[in-house]
């Protein structure tokens, strides 16, 4: 009897006469996969195949089935590496779907480029009060208004636990139980593109969780002995056995695109991710989501914290051809002027104006240059990127969670300076990213959690702590007090945001809003264009200008002190383009987000800039200025 084709080369797919199993366990002699299929229980043995694949089809098992695999002569039944769902989590049995039955309404859809993006990151379990898809679903309107194009969602592959991040994912392929099924997710996809927003998914390859992987039952070659990561065993992408290895994670990439219609990928520390083989698997990767989309459009971008640029290069460069780069150098340096601290990873900036100067036009900071910190030199060369290769943030999950108390942003700083390196972050050039309740200034707190078994809690709690005392001022013993076990609930359930805070919070929202708006309608904004310059004026207030194609540029002053007076002003950056005015179209100062207000409407002989501030301005022909 002929079957239908695999569509993927692992896993369990339906059929029409049943299911077909396909597992990789090159050291067993036998595989048998056993379960329970509409109320009736099913044992059959697979197929070994020469290159210790095992495979073969069960008559009769159907959608909805849960089974597990018997190895060789072991009593203990493990679920399927790359089940597709996990109904009782890791521990529990892989079920069988079928992601044809779900109709999707998205054929027009045309996918997410580089160009024009403003990214939203979210934890679903946090996300809303539920913590579910179908919640964070009837938020998409929310996020279409604000002016958000593609959201961002933390990992969802099935760790042990209820509640967690998502890094220690160890079902690869099934999305967590903890907030829906995979059909709820794809209702949030299809939903998502109704709207015009895209959706792309934060995964982890640089190593597997620790609790519920049963990668080792099937063979020891998913796991490297040649390099370690940060949070254990690395991934074997370039060693004996490493081909289903790395077909194993391609597939995954595949999967994602394919059977979810995502837009694209978010990878978690790339610098983790070790290969020496003569064809990267960071390419490959890239290479195989982009041919899986067919003809839409993705966006693929790495978090890296060496700044390796060869993954924005295109491939005929020997580059990866990710399209962009998280921006820490530009974080840190927004970080220290929100709050004047500058300790562990913060040691190498200032928060001056030439350091934002320098990241509007080349993105990272450090592209090769000596850095104390790390007592090694860091980044590399980036002059030749253009500016939507990097994303720029205030927040992100990690740096909120680092601040030990889990603050904001808006919260630690003043409500001033927030709303004038916002403005920056936003009217720059970069692709901006927003955390999650950032857009009506949320003041919720942000932790790390994790729900782990008792003793592997107590290292993650212990080891927790030693990474944040990096901080002198957290590593005090009033502040390691301070500091949430992420083993407790609350921890989780504190981080959680708190809808009614939009209402309580109208000037955020609007401050967000018409942001977001001139980003996308501004004809010299929107262009996200390289073509920019900026100057130091004083000590702590600088400008951006954006050249326009027409001559018409918009001229960004931004001052981080004290109220300024510009007279007399030489700098031809200032100067108005021939025959034009520049007239003030925006200012953070605006009393609708909570500012002072702006006296300054033009830049006329005496130019006065409000403390923390920062103004936009349009180079308009005399006569209508």
């Amino acid at each position: 009897m002929s079957h239908a084709p695999r569509r993927y080369p692992i896993g369990a797919e339906p059929n029409g006469q049943g299911t077909a199993f396909r597992v990789w366990a090159p050291n067993r002699n036998c595989v048998i996969v056993v379960g329970t299929s509409g109320g009736r229980s099913f044992e059959q043995r697979l197929e070994r195949e020469p290159t210790g694949y095992f495979s073969g089809t069960v008559p009769g098992v159907m959608v909805g089935a849960t089974y597990r695999f018997r190895l060789d002569d072991d009593t203990t039944l493990f679920p399927d590496p790359a089940s597709r769902f996990q109904p009782e989590g890791p521990h529990g049995p892989s079920m069988v779907v079928d992601p044809a039955s779900f109709q999707w309404s998205d054929k027009a859809w045309l996918g997410a480029g580089r160009q024009g993006q403003v990214i939203y990151e979210m934890h679903v379990g946090t996300f809303t009060p539920e913590g579910t898809w179908e919640s964070a679903l009837q938020k998409l309107p929310h996020l279409k208004q604000t002016g958000i194009t593609l959201v961002e969602v933390m990992p969802l592959a099935d760790f042990a636990g209820e509640f967690g991040w998502g890094y220690d994912g160890v079902n690869l392929f099934a999305p967590t139980r903890l907030y829906g099924t995979p059909d709820d997710f794809r209702r949030f996809v299809d939903r998502a593109h109704e709207l015009g927003i895209g959706v792309i998914l934060d995964v982890v390859y640089n190593h597997f969780g620790p609790d519920g992987n049963y990668l080792k039952a099937f063979s020891d070659s998913y796991f490297s002995s040649k390099h370690e990561t940060d949070w254990g065993e690395a991934v074997n992408f370039d060693g004996e056995q490493s081909g289903p290895v790395r077909e194993f994670v391609l597939t995954n990439a595949r999967y994602w695109i394919q059977e979810f219609h995502l837009d694209g990928l978010r990878l978690d520390a790339t610098q983790n991710i070790y290969d020496a083989s003569c064809s990267h698997i960071l390419k490959e990767m890239t290479a195989a989501a982009r041919d899986a989309a067919e003809e839409r459009s993705i966006y693929i971008v790495a978090e890296n914290e060496p700044q390796e640029t060869h993954h924005v290069a295109a491939p005929e460069q020997g580059g990866f051809g990710m399209d962009a780069l998280w921006n820490d150098d530009l974080h840190h340096s927004l970080h220290v002027a929100l709050t004047g601290r500058a300790e562990a990873y913060y040691t190498d900036y200032r928060g001056a104006p030439q350091e934002f100067i320098s990241a509007m036009k080349w993105g990272y900071l450090y592209q090769g240059q000596w850095y104390k910190w790390q007592e090694k030199r860091r980044g590399h060369p980036a002059l030749q990127c253009p500016p939507t290769n990097f994303v720029a943030y205030i927040e992100n999950h990690d740096q909120v969670a680092n601040s030990g108390r889990g603050q904001r942003m808006a919260v630690v700083s003043s409500p001033a300076m927030y709303r004038t390196l916002t403005a920056l972050m936003l009217l720059g050039p970069s692709t901006p990213m927003l955390f999650q309740g950032q857009e009506f200034g949320a003041t919720s707190h942000f932790y790390y959690f994790a729900d782990h078994r008792p003793e592997l809690a107590t290292l993650v709690d212990e080891g927790r702590r030693k990474f944040l005392a990096q901080f002198p001022s957290l590593a005090t013993p009033e502040m390691q007090a301070q500091i949430p076990r992420p083993q407790d609930r609350s921890t989780f359930e504190r981080s959680k945001l708190d809808w009614s805070e939009v209402d309580r919070h109208p000037e955020a929202s609007s401050f967000f809003r018409d942001l977001l708006t001139l980003r996308r309608t501004d004809p010299v904004i929107s262009a996200e264009s390289s073509n920019i310059d900026g100057a130091v004026l004083t000590e702590e207030a600088f400008l951006i200008r954006f050249f326009a194609d027409d001559g018409l540029d918009r001229l960004l002053l931004v001052n981080l002190g004290v109220d300024a007076d510009l007279s007399p002003v030489p700098e031809p950056l200032l100067a108005e383009p021939a025959g034009c005015r520049w007239t003030l179209i925006w200012s953070s100062e605006d009393p609708r987000y909570g500012g002072e207000g702006t006296p300054t409407s033009q830049l006329e002989r005496n130019c006065h800039l409000p403390a923390h501030s920062a103004l936009l301005f349009a180079a308009r022909p005399q006569e209508e200025s």
